[in-house]
């Protein structure tokens, strides 16, 4: 992955560090159980777009019977086939293909109709224009350098009146040091915007993707996150905050975590 002192395309680098997560089975590529959908399919749903809380039932039309779902950066087999056993017409986009066969094997599981598109959450060129009914879009922007293309290309896929609804990483998470802060320490060390390309050395990154397996990781500023959506043309119309789950020591201090509904105008 590192070779010669030089970075590998890092959409790549994910790509293949979210092959062997969904070996190690992650929490994020866990596929919902079949006694999930069967729930979903009475009405009985919910799904998440961060680590713990669900999203608002009232953020979605009471009804999605034949709803034209985005399913954005969120294989693995979870947001989808639940929404699709609402009887919401879905397809799952994601970079991952291993990703994306996690969707297709309860899809062929339980009987649900689910399209899977392999692709980059930056170029939605596949979808015309006014595609969408509702996007939903898990925290997973971390991976990628700018987030200003992933809120214009949603903005243009989505219908008038359209609702996108994303979870994303409060940056106050990534001005600490790593290694420190999984020791239960917290030292600031970054600045935002944070990127693991060129705010660490060459050694850190190499021993976070070779020893550590994870993925190579961009902290976004709030005005990016925010102010970004609105200037692609949406309406904040919600907002809530969550945990970062797994034992961070920030959760003790500051939830670490957001997600955002917006409508298009």
């Amino acid at each position: 992955m590192i070779y010669k002192g030089a970075i590998m395309n890092y959409k790549e680098i994910n790509k293949n560090i979210w092959s062997e997560k969904v070996k190690g089975d992650d929490i994020w590529t866990l596929p919902v159980s079949q006694d999930e959908v069967l729930k979903a399919r009475k009405g009985e749903w919910t799904i998440v777009l961060t680590p713990t809380k669900s999203v608002p039932r009232d953020w979605f039309p009471d009804d999605l019977a034949n709803k034209r779902v985005l399913c954005l950066a969120s294989g693995g087999g979870q947001q989808g086939p639940i929404l699709a056993a609402t009887g919401a017409r879905v397809t799952v986009f994601d970079y991952s293909i291993a990703q994306l066969k996690q969707d297709e094997m309860v899809a062929k599981r339980d009987d649900l109709k689910i399209k899977t598109v392999q692709g980059d959450m930056c170029d939605l060129s596949i979808f015309d224009d006014e595609t969408f009914d509702i996007i939903v879009h898990p925290w997973s922007n971390c991976y990628i350098e700018s987030v200003i293309p992933v809120w214009k290309e949603a903005h243009r896929v989505l219908k008038k009146g359209g609702i996108l609804m994303a979870g994303f990483a409060n940056p106050v998470e990534y001005i600490f040091d790593m290694k420190s802060m999984n020791d239960g320490a917290l030292v600031v060390r970054h600045s935002i915007p944070y990127s693991d390309l060129t705010s660490i050395d060459k050694s850190e990154l190499q021993e976070l993707i070779i020893d550590q397996g994870e993925g190579i990781c961009f902290g976004h500023t709030l005005e990016d996150q925010i102010q970004g959506q609105i200037s692609a043309g949406f309406v904040i119309a919600g907002f809530y905050e969550d945990t970062y789950g797994g034992g961070s020591p920030l959760d003790k201090h500051i939830n670490t975590s957001m997600v955002t509904k917006a409508i298009k105008l």
